[in-house]
């Protein structure tokens, strides 16, 4: 028996149209989904994509595709899903690490990313720094040097969006028409790394958010923006393909409560009737 887990990610730090192409880096936080791969009959309830992710390793192996039938997936997350929280990715992930040291192996993260990108679009939760990520052909993988010590208080809606379907909405020209805004926040992002500024990567990741209004719009976007200015918390991030939305604090230095209480006061929590205090975590499957 072998296991592994990966974390959920507050939809992304920035996402669009950057270096010749779209990408991202995710917001990886401490939620994760965790799996254990034994010998036994494959049970009856699997994640989507898990056993194609455990065939997908045993070929990558060069092992026969029939000893899978011998392998049991058991797995446990209460990740929300089709929400922007990476719960795909830490699924598949998890599995695709479990399965290769019970097989005795253990894969690199350009490894395990480059299999999760066969599958299905991949958030570079599976990196364990904050990566700048091509997540539909793992072929740009920019690694940033900096973990800052942030608390995100997540808000999450009750609005649903698979991946897929955000995959086949017309993007194109608004990732082109925002490409001027998400250089400067990926300058941005870079300066906040090199001089380990909170400010500078909340101002980066808002940037982004901003830019992806025009593609998916998040509900009292507008009020959201108005309580950080007002509550002077570092910035905010979204989920480009969901609808989760993440407050950039320091849960030392910013009232949180507070800060929840001007959410109450704009009716923002009506939108997002859940949400959580979390800090972000280094990626990685564990």
């Amino acid at each position: 028996m072998a296991d592994a887990c990966c974390p959920a990610s507050c939809g992304e730090l920035i996402q669009g149209w950057i270096l010749g192409g779209e990408k991202l880096i995710s917001c990886p936080v401490d939620w994760f989904s965790y799996v254990a791969v034994t010998d036994g009959r494959p049970g009856d309830i699997e994640r989507p994509g898990m056993r194609r992710m455990l065939n997908r390793v045993i070929t990558y192996l060069g092992l026969p595709v029939d000893i899978g039938r011998g392998l049991r997936i058991e797995f446990d997350s209460t990740i929300p899903v089709a929400k922007g929280m990476a719960s795909s990715t830490a699924d598949i992930a998890a599995t695709a690490q479990a399965t290769a040291r019970h097989l005795g192996v253990t894969l690199d993260e350009s490894t395990l990313a480059t299999l999760c990108v066969q599958l299905e679009p991949t958030d570079s939760t599976v990196f364990r720094q904050l990566t700048l990520f091509d997540h539909q052909t793992a072929a740009t993988q920019i690694t940033c040097g900096w973990q800052p010590a942030l608390d995100i208080l997540l808000l999450e809606s009750p609005h649903t969006l698979a991946t897929a379907d955000y995959h086949r909405l017309d993007r194109r020209s608004s990732l082109l028409g925002n490409a001027d805004a998400l250089n400067k926040a990926w300058r941005l992002f870079g300066s906040a790394m090199e001089k380990q500024d909170h400010a500078r990567l909340g101002e980066a990741c808002t940037l982004s958010a901003i830019a992806s209004q025009q593609t998916l719009t998040k509900p009292a976007f507008s009020d959201l923006m108005a309580v950080v200015e007002d509550s002077g918390i570092h910035g905010l991030n979204v989920a480009h393909s969901g609808s989760v939305v993440g407050l950039l604090l320091d849960r030392h230095k910013h009232d949180v409560e507070k800060l929840i209480w001007r959410l109450q006061q704009r009716d923002v929590l009506r939108h997002y009737p859940h949400h959580y205090l979390l800090p972000l975590v280094a990626g990685g499957v564990r």
